[in-house]
């Protein structure tokens, strides 16, 4: 009886907060349309929202109160689990239901999945809480842009350089963080970010300030254009094939692109794990002091797990610049570090697989449902509070252990 008054209690107090955060959203709503409502009809609809979320609530904590099984994956059901998504993305592009608009919102998951992964590293390995990955993110995004624009330099080599600067931006936040832990360190990463931001803004001369930069170039593949017509007296990738030029080759080259940099990260990142330094990184996670004891440096192991994460940020940002051929520093606001967490803590810290059913859930879903752009936001902040009450640990909170002990018999 006491669980039951409980939970009454807290769903009562839930209704209650509820239908005072929504008495002046829906004033303001009703008061925008015009529709001349009487106040007896807006408190006869405050009831029912009262109504509606005290239910809801009083279902969410009676459900939170069932011992609902786990579902957490086997080791070897994960790999493969992670092998048939990777078959299937390299397939979609070639399936029946395939169009431009489904392999262009696929691109977008991807970068999400690629940044997810790269975060992977600082967060759900090394435990080092990063809400300002989207720096990075920027500083790959604009190093590309920056170099293609002022070199003449193509796609393939600005890559490893926007990685490369990227790295060295990661290492430079490392060495003021060192002995940060924590909510501290997650204020100065968040403040990081928005320096990045801040600075892209107001370097007008370098970075073109809020009108960003335009025109960046469009990687080729071995010199192939996908445009309708070469320049230079090149060829096109329609012409060296022989085949009728179409708008889609565009599109498909750069998912198989992002793809290829998003398998790269996840089998890079994988086998740094199973390196000294990837347990190295689990190890701090779980107890610096006795990392220590065991005579491993804390500080080389921040540094490089920053350092990673953020080439990984800076490969994904090159290629989100060359995509979109127009860049500003709006594309990189705090709601952008603050998705890529919610896709790492909504995985499950550490699962690579559920990174990827994160990304789609919380970047692919709204793409689909953009017609309801109003609800998007409130669908992405219910979508969060369900599954952390559920699934506490992420969606997949197994993954397949560093080191397994082989019995001798």
């Amino acid at each position: 009886m006491s669980d039951w008054r409980t939970r009454g209690k807290t769903s009562l107090s839930a209704a209650v907060l509820a239908a005072i955060l929504a008495l002046p959203i829906l004033g303001f709503q009703l008061s925008e349309t015009g529709t001349g409502l009487t106040v007896l009809a807006r408190l006869h609809t405050v009831a029912w929202v009262f109504v509606a979320v005290g239910l809801g609530s009083f279902a969410l904590t009676s459900a939170r109160a069932i011992k609902w099984p786990s579902i957490a994956l086997p080791a070897q059901t994960s790999d493969r689990l992670g092998w048939a998504l990777a078959i299937f993305a390299l397939a979609l592009p070639f399936l029946p239901f395939a169009d431009r608009s489904l392999i262009d919102k696929a691109t977008l998951i991807l970068i999400y999945v690629m940044l997810g992964w790269g975060l992977n590293v600082v967060v759900g390995w090394a435990g080092l809480l990063d809400l300002g990955y989207a720096g990075f993110y920027a500083i790959g995004a604009y190093s590309y842009a920056l170099l293609a624009q002022a070199f003449d330099i193509s796609f393939w080599l600005c890559l490893p350089l926007a990685g490369l600067f990227s790295a060295l931006f990661g290492l430079a936040l490392g060495f003021p963080v060192l002995r940060l832990r924590g909510d501290y360190l997650a204020i100065v990463t968040m403040g990081f970010g928005e320096i990045i931001r801040i600075v892209l803004l107001n370097w007008q001369s370098l970075t073109g300030g809020p009108n960003g930069i335009s025109n960046i170039a469009r990687p080729t593949l071995f010199g192939l254009t996908f445009t309708a017509r070469a320049l230079d007296g090149g060829k096109t990738f329609a012409e060296a094939l022989g085949i009728p030029y179409s708008a889609n080759q565009r599109i498909f080259f750069l998912y198989f692109l992002i793809l290829a940099l998003a398998l790269l990260t996840n089998f890079l990142a994988l086998r740094l794990r199973r390196l000294p330094l990837g347990r190295a990184w689990e190890a701090l996670r779980e107890d610096e002091i006795a990392c220590r004891s065991l005579g491993i440096n804390p500080t080389n192991i921040k540094l490089s797990a920053f350092a990673i994460g953020a080439m990984c940020a800076g490969f994904a940002g090159s290629f989100f610049a060359t995509r979109q051929g127009f860049i500003t520093p709006e594309s990189f606001s705090f709601i952008e570090s603050a998705v890529i967490v919610a896709i790492v803590v909504l995985g499950g810290m550490g699962s690579q697989v559920g990174i990827v059913f994160a990304a789609i859930i919380l970047v692919g879903l709204p793409e689909w449902f953009r017609d309801l752009q109003n609800y998007r936001m409130l669908a992405f902040g219910l979508t969060l509070l369900v599954v952390m009450i559920f699934k506490p640990s992420g969606l997949v909170s197994r993954r397949s252990p560093t080191i397994v002990l082989k019995d001798p018999a």
